[in-house]
């Protein structure tokens, strides 16, 4: 499993840690209005963006960051996954003015954070982590960023989308 450290102290992972060329596993986690929403339920190019919470400095700006940058990428889009409650996240995504962007909510069960390897054990969060999955659902690109409040290497994440199919 990838090391991983919050504010320099260790965290234990929950999951298998994905590369690229892995097939993305399906997952099912809450929309802003509480539906059930998969992996399926979006095509595409996907960059999954792995977030522990939206509330906090670098969450918001690599939201932002994202959210700006994938429509400039022709069929891609950006789903932002937390444990946040999807309460929170509509609340955020209108604060932000990111009425568009696409959070999901793993809270309930954490299974995108099991599938993808990114629940920390200790503070039942999500690592930050940025995956880059094509239309066939295959990984072509994945980061589990080493210090979850660092940000995460944005430019290769969307040249990876840029040059997904």
């Amino acid at each position: 499993m990838a090391k991983i450290t919050f504010g320099g102290n260790p965290v234990t992972l929950e999951g298998k840690e994905l590369t690229v060329g892995d097939k993305a596993p399906s997952f099912t986690v809450l929309d802003n209005d509480l539906n059930e929403k998969k992996l399926e339920d979006y095509s595409g190019v996907r960059i999954i963006s792995s977030v522990p919470s939206l509330d906090t400095g670098v969450c918001d700006a690599q939201t932002r960051r994202f959210n700006e940058e994938v429509g400039k990428i022709n069929g891609a889009s950006v789903l932002t996954i937390s444990v946040d409650l999807p309460f929170a996240q509509k609340r955020w995504c209108g604060a932000a003015g990111l009425e568009h962007a696409i959070t999901l909510s793993d809270h309930r069960d954490l299974s995108f954070g099991h599938a993808y390897g990114l629940v920390m054990k200790e503070l039942r969060l999500l690592a930050r982590a940025v995956f880059v999955v094509d239309s066939s659902n295959q990984i072509v690109y994945a980061e589990y960023v080493s210090e979850v409040t660092n940000h995460p290497n944005y430019d290769a994440a969307l040249q990876a989308a840029k040059e997904a199919k």
